[in-house]
């Protein structure tokens, strides 16, 4: 297949690129900057610098929208809602447009989003089918997915990839964790109760080209493993996959000191569920959070 990929330099999309070339897809990553794109991505990748000139994406079979600014690395100032929300919800406005209007538009769209939809759900079990709870992570991915579901058409399907927690050791969430805890200062946060949704990166790998491939499937799809943890269990099994203490307790007024409204992604979460795809016949190799990050501490 002919691939364009927004967002192909962050972690997931390295990933997804690796593979896809692997399978001999040819692959097109819309970047800013070429020369960085492909000494990350290598030579076999195109680029793609602006969406503006394009009159359609007649020429690709499949587009998948990862792009979006990190959520966690900066304070949630107004200035800083602002921008990641225009750098999820401007591209994706652009690609849908661009496929409504084209005379042979590409057969899926497979485009990113984050059980941040479902806002701070506690301890509920949450499938695809849960009402969310108004906060801004849920305003910023109802408008994304929105904007990725006004390409759907008789010739389009649209899949939303609600994605939690990404483990892989180059980065996310544990790029910033495994320094800590491989110094023995990692541990719970705040109380340690909230649900953490969590996915290995060769699952999220696995799920999106299942998605590419699967006839048929759209809609929104929570992409994270069977089995949610509390972020407390999250702490403790990390520590015990790297023989480390794990007891170094971050207190929530001190998390909330430093990140302000963005807190709420540490101190707040969900206990999502793929029920969507399982259902469709998807098979996890990382059902279980100890065997996740064993898997990726072998390496550390």
């Amino acid at each position: 297949m002919k691939i364009l990929i927004t967002g192909g330099t962050g972690l997931i999309g390295r990933h997804l690129i690796a593979r896809l070339l692997t399978l001999s897809h040819q692959i097109t990553v819309l970047t800013r900057d070429p020369q960085r794109a492909q000494q990350k991505l290598g030579t076999h990748v195109t680029t793609l610098t602006t969406l503006t000139s394009c009159g359609s994406l007649d020429a690709f079979d499949a587009v998948f929208n990862l792009a979006g600014e990190p959520i966690a690395d900066k304070r949630w100032t107004d200035e800083q809602k602002e921008r990641l929300c225009h750098s999820r919800w401007d591209v994706t406005e652009r690609l849908s447009q661009l496929i409504r209007q084209g005379d042979d538009p590409p057969k899926v769209l497979i485009s990113g989003s984050a059980t941040g939809f479902y806002g701070n759900q506690d301890q509920i079990l949450v499938t695809e089918d849960e009402p969310p709870v108004p906060e801004f992570t849920h305003t910023l991915c109802q408008r994304w997915e929105e904007l990725a579901l006004s390409a759907q058409s008789p010739r389009t399907r649209v899949c939303l990839s609600r994605t939690g927690v990404v483990l892989a050791a180059d980065g996310g969430i544990l790029g910033k964790l495994l320094p800590l805890f491989k110094l023995g200062l990692g541990g719970p946060i705040g109380n340690g109760r909230q649900f953490l949704s969590w996915i290995h990166i060769d699952d999220m790998v696995n799920a999106l080209i299942f998605l590419l491939n699967t006839d048929g499937l759209n809609g929104p799809f929570n992409l994270v493993a069977p089995y949610p943890v509390h972020n407390e269990q999250f702490a403790a099994t990390l520590g015990e996959a790297l023989h480390r203490p794990a007891l170094m307790r971050a207190p929530a007024a001190a998390v909330k000191l430093m990140m302000g409204e963005g807190a709420t992604l540490m101190l707040g979460g969900q206990r999502a569920v793929p029920k969507r795809l399982e259902e469709a016949g998807f098979t996890f190799l990382y059902k279980e959070l100890k065997d996740a990050l064993a898997d990726i501490a072998k390496d550390e």
